[in-house]
C-alpha cells in the first residue's frame, strides 16, 4: 500500500487480497488485484494526486463486483457437455445445442 494510505483502505487491501487468494490466486497476482482496486477507489474518493479518466468515469470495482456476484456458476460448458455425449455415444449429439446436451445427459 502507498504511505499515508488510511487505515479503511489497508483493510480493504487485505481483505481484497485475502479474497484473491481463496479463489487461487497467487500471492503476487492477489496483491496486484488488491493494489489496482484500492488505487482505483482512492483515485473515485479524490484521495490520490493523480487520477486517469477512466478510473473517474467507469462504474466502480465494488459496483462491478456487486452485478457479478450474484450470477453463479452456469454448469458445466458446451464443450464439456459434448464430449460426455460422445462418451456415452448420444445419437444426434453434433445438432444439440448446450440446452439439448444437458436434457439428453441427464435422461440417461
Amino acid at each position: 500500500m502507498p504511505r499515508g494510505s488510511s487505515p479503511k483502505r489497508e483493510r480493504q487491501y487485505e481483505h481484497i487480497k485475502e479474497s484473491a487468494e481463496r479463489r487461487g490466486e497467487s500471492e503476487e497476482r492477489a496483491e496486484e488485484i488488491a493494489a489496482r482496486t484500492v488505487n482505483k477507489e482512492r483515485a473515485r474518493a479524490g484521495e490520490s494526486k493523480t487520477a486517469s479518466k477512466q478510473s473517474l468515469e467507469d462504474m466502480s470495482s465494488s459496483r462491478r463486483g456487486g452485478l457479478h456476484s450474484h450470477s453463479g456458476a452456469q454448469g458445466p460448458t458446451y464443450d464439456q457437455l459434448y464430449a460426455e455425449a460422445r462418451r456415452r455415444n448420444i445419437h444426434g449429439r453434433s445438432d444439440m445445442n448446450k440446452a439439448q446436451l444437458e436434457r439428453a445427459l441427464n435422461t440417461t
